[in-house]
C-alpha cells in the first residue's frame, strides 16, 4: 500500500510546521508534505492540518488573516466534502475564523501567555481522530497559547453537547473537570471540538509535542495514528 499523504499548511508566522511534519513522519505509512499558503493544490493530501505558531502575526485577531489565504480556499472545499482536517493551537483559531467550527476564541484568564504541560480528558472518542483513546483516560499534552479561551453563545453550547462536538477538556490527573484544572477560562472546560460531522477538529493543546517519550509524553501520538487507521481502512 502506498503512503498516505497528509499536508501541513504553512503560513507566514507558523512555528510548529515541522514538530507537526515530525509527528506525521513518525507514523508509518504516513507521508507529509508541506503545503504554502499562496498555493491551491493540496498534493493529493488525505487529509490536512494546520499547525500551531502565530500567522500572519496574530494581527487583528489571531487566525483572522490567515483565513484569507489562498489555500484556505482548498481547505475549507476539502473539509465540507468530509476529508479529515486538524486545526492545532492557531490552527484552531484559524478553522473559527474560516466558520469551519463554531464559537471563538479571546485572551487567556489573567491575560498571560500559557506555556505549560496539562492534563485533558478526551470526550467523544468515536471519531477520526480520537478512536485509539478511551473515555477514562487523562492525556498529558504541553499548550502554549495566549488565546485559547474558548467561548460560545449558550446555543451552540447547547449543540456541541448535544451532538458530542466536544473533543477534549482540561481536567485534572483524576479526569475531573474543575475550574481549578481549567489553565485558559474557557466555557465547560474546552481544550478542542469538533465540526458537527466529526471530520473537523480544533484543539489548543499540541499532540504533536507529545509525540515522542524523549518530549516527556507520546499522549498525543494516538491522535495521529486514529487518522491513519481512519484512512488506511478507507
Amino acid at each position: 500500500m502506498a503512503d498516505i499523504t497528509v499536508g501541513v499548511v504553512v503560513f507566514p508566522g507558523s512555528n510548529c510546521d515541522h514538530d507537526t511534519e515530525y509527528a506525521l513522519a513518525s507514523i508509518k505509512g504516513f507521508r507529509p508534505v508541506m503545503l504554502w499558503h499562496n498555493d491551491h493544490d493540496l498534493q493529493g493530501a488525505k487529509a490536512i492540518v494546520l499547525p500551531g505558531g502565530f500567522s500572519y502575526g496574530d494581527y487583528l485577531r489571531a487566525g483572522s488573516i490567515a483565513r484569507f489565504s489562498p489555500i484556505m480556499k482548498e481547505v475549507i472545499d476539502f473539509a465540507r466534502k468530509g476529508f479529515p482536517v486538524l486545526g492545532i493551537c492557531n490552527g484552531f483559531q484559524v478553522l473559527l475564523e474560516s466558520g469551519l467550527l463554531e464559537g471563538a476564541l479571546s485572551r487567556n484568564r489573567g491575560m498571560k501567555f500559557l506555556c505549560r504541560q496539562t492534563t485533558i480528558r478526551p470526550v467523544n472518542c468515536s471519531t477520526v481522530f480520537t478512536s485509539l483513546y478511551g473515555d477514562d483516560e487523562v492525556l498529558s499534552v504541553p499548550i502554549a497559547h495566549g488565546e485559547g479561551n474558548y467561548f460560545a453563545p449558550p446555543e451552540v453550547l447547547k449543540s456541541l453537547l448535544d451532538h458530542g462536538q466536544i473533543a477534549f477538556q482540561y481536567t485534572d490527573s483524576e479526569g475531573r473537570a474543575s475550574d481549578e484544572a481549567n489553565p485558559n477560562g474557557s466555557l465547560l472546560n474546552i481544550a478542542g471540538i469538533f465540526n458537527r460531522e466529526g471530520n473537523v477538529l480544533g484543539l489548543m493543546p499540541h499532540p504533536e509535542r507529545a509525540s515522542d517519550l524523549l518530549l516527556g509524553s507520546e499522549d498525543g501520538r494516538r491522535m495521529f495514528e486514529s487518522l491513519y487507521r481512519h484512512l488506511a481502512g478507507q
